[in-house]
């Protein structure tokens, strides 16, 4: 496929390489030469002010990759058959694709002044897809799949032959144990917390698991084993290994050897990667400490990693990982709700918008997590797997990655998350077949 730009810019040739390329499965040649593009025999896309030959995919460009500056862009929503649209344009279809794509897998707003929510992240309140209500759709992936007719007009029997869809589950290991492996500090201090605020069910409980009369409440990894291993499945598991507990990093300490001894039986089976903590936010050193320690508990190199409580910003948040020796990321997607963070429902290479350049950093957005569902939305397991298979359906529909985030306090026995586990494994008998059947 050739596509043809009078000015080729590192944004044009980023997006279209990511879109046609590598989401459409196509060989993209851009070129700026008229003759070179009115000469190729293939599908052929023009990206101009005008129309260059009868046989061709016309499309408009808006102004956005012609830019080197990062500014506050007007947008304006219309449609293109059921879908939204904009950076409205004309030619073969009524906006600038490219354009919009970029916009919205660039996480272009982001770079702007933006509003922060509570934890000092990007508010999803604050985002276009939220906004003009396409959060929980692969809005890029459904654009490319409603351009396939239009090359057909000028092409027939065309078609898009991208990545297969695929289903990756994922783990963060945030608090392996309740109360167990706390140490006498950690539990005193709960016991007398839980004391006071009359929870005596708690109190209860506390005292028999830690005198050996039930199994922790977040004791859970053996149980998501057995779905692994019965679903088939090869998920990846994030660890919080911060070397001292502070706020919202409450696992267990990784120089103890019950968590070494969990890190090396998960990474024999799985791929680990590192789940950074909050404090390494506010210190950047931590973030390579913590992957050292990872990675000499499960025995290799880490490069994936996932940030506790989605937390980070960019550009600077992905290009510490890099720096760090991280070469793949699972936090593209939000904290405080489900949904499409940067409405693509595939992994994609990372465009450093304040560089101007295509990184080696691969993103794996995730679209659901069980947190956003029980403590944001505030559903129960009943009116959550509708959402689960709404999002599944919807990237299987663009063979799309399909990633979603679990964590193992939802799989124990703690009275909070009663039915989510069951929840999983509907979700997991409707769209794996079991081993046993």
């Amino acid at each position: 496929m050739v596509v043809f730009s009078p000015v080729i810019t590192s944004r044009l040739k980023y997006i279209a390489e990511l879109t046609l390329g590598e989401l459409g499965g196509q060989s993209v040649l851009l070129t700026n030469e008229v003759e070179v593009y009115k000469a190729y025999a293939g599908p052929a896309v023009n990206y101009s002010p005008a129309r260059i030959r009868p046989a061709e995919v016309w499309i408009v460009p808006h102004g956005l990759l012609g830019e080197k500056e990062i500014c506050i862009q007007s947008v304006t929503t219309g449609s293109w058959g059921a879908l939204p649209v904009f950076f409205q344009t004309g030619g073969d279809i009524p906006f600038d694709f490219f354009s919009a794509a970029f916009y919205l897998i660039s996480r272009y707003e982001e770079y702007l002044p933006h509003q922060q929510d509570m934890y000092g992240r990007f508010a999803h309140t604050a985002s276009l897809a939220f906004r003009e209500r396409f959060l929980q759709k692969p809005l890029v992936n459904l654009w490319l799949s409603a351009l396939t007719p239009v090359f057909n007009a000028s092409f027939p029997g065309f078609g898009f032959t991208g990545p297969s869809f695929r289903f990756l589950p994922t783990y963060d290991i945030d608090e392996a144990f309740s109360y167990l492996h706390k140490g006498w500090v950690r539990n005193a201090g709960g016991f007398i917390k839980d004391v006071v605020s009359g929870k005596s069910k708690k109190v209860a409980e506390r005292l028999r698991v830690l005198s050996g009369s039930v199994n922790d409440p977040y004791d859970a990894l053996d149980l998501m084993q057995e779905l692994n291993t019965r679903y088939r499945l090869t998920p990846v598991y994030f660890f919080l290994v911060a070397a001292k507990n502070a706020g919202v990093d409450k696992n267990i300490l990784p120089d103890k050897p019950v968590m070494q001894s969990l890190i090396k039986q998960v990474s024999a089976l799985y791929t680990t990667g590192l789940h950074p903590s909050w404090q390494s936010g506010d210190r950047v050193s931590l973030l390579l400490q913590e992957k050292q320690v990872l990675e000499q508990a499960a025995g290799y190199p880490v490069t994936k990693s996932r940030q506790h409580f989605i937390r980070f910003n960019l550009p600077q948040g992905y290009r510490r990982l890099m720096e760090n020796g991280i070469t793949e990321d699972f936090s593209m997607g939000y904290g405080s709700i489900n949904g499409f963070r940067a409405s693509v429902a595939s992994s994609f290479l990372w465009y450093d918008l304040e560089q101007e350049s295509t990184t080696g950093l691969r993103v794996f957005p995730f679209c659901f997590m069980d947190a956003n569902s029980f403590y944001e939305q505030k559903q129960t397991p009943a009116a959550t797997l509708p959402e689960m298979m709404h999002y599944y359906r919807e990237v299987k529909q663009v063979n799309g990655l399909f990633s979603m985030i679990w964590h193992n306090t939802f799989f124990g026995t703690d009275t909070r998350f009663a039915g989510w586990r069951e929840l999983y494994e509907s979700f997991l008998h409707e769209v794996c077949k079991p081993d046993d059947e």
